[in-house]
Order: C-alpha cells, then structure tokens, then sequence
C-alpha cells in the first residue's frame, strides 16, 4: 500500500468569498413581489361585502393590493382603504381584509386601531 500524495491533474483554484450586497434588482424583485401578493378577504369580511351588496372588480383589488404593499413598505400594519363604495379593514402584516363596510356607511364612523389610511381615487 503506497501513502503517497498523489497531485491533481487540474489543480484547484480558490474563489474569493462573495460579498452578498444589495443590488437593485433585488430591492426591486421585493417591491414586485410585496405588490403581487393577493389580498385575503377573511370569512367575516365576506360575509359583510355579500349583506351590504358591495363588489370590487378586479381591477379595483388590484390597485388596493399594490396601495397596501407600499403601505406595508412604510410600515403601515392596520389600514383603512376607502373606495368610492367601500371601506375596508385590511391587516397589512397578514394581507387579510379584516372587514368591509359601504361608504355611506363609514361616514359616522370612529376606526380605532388602524395606523394608516388609504384613498382611492378612481
């Protein structure tokens, strides 16, 4: 039995450790991907938005989404979004509509727990 070093054919060559920075691709990968998240309308806030009749199209959940990704992005963790027909709860932090009332209904209203507010404009 030999115990010889034997050298390699292809010798190896060390790579200098990468330094991991921010690049802004990745900043931008994660703004994207705050922005594309879908809301979740939580079992409650079903059940409100059928008894007040209130309907969002799907281009209206979109620009709420997005809103509520950048309100995130301020660390906005409660929000109240109104819409031309609508006020809705929303948890930023869960991406869950809390809660939905109509419009008119939300005049005479005092929201407590919220720590942002979102306005749509149409």
């Amino acid at each position: 039995m030999e115990h010889r070093i034997q050298s390699l054919q292809h010798p190896i060559t060390l790579l200098p450790k990468s330094t991991k920075t921010k690049t802004s691709k990745q900043t931008n990968f994660k703004d994207a991907l705050l922005n594309v998240q879908s809301l979740k309308v939580s079992k409650h806030a079903k059940q409100r938005m059928n008894e007040r009749n209130i309907a969002i199209d799907q281009e209206q959940w979109q620009k709420i989404t997005a809103k509520v990704g950048e309100a995130k992005q301020k660390g906005i963790t409660d929000s109240l979004v109104l819409t031309d027909n609508a006020a809705l709860l929303i948890s930023t932090k869960n991406n869950t509509v809390v809660t939905a009332m109509d419009r008119s209904e939300a005049g005479s209203r005092i929201f407590t727990n919220i720590n942002g507010t979102i306005v749509m404009d149409n």
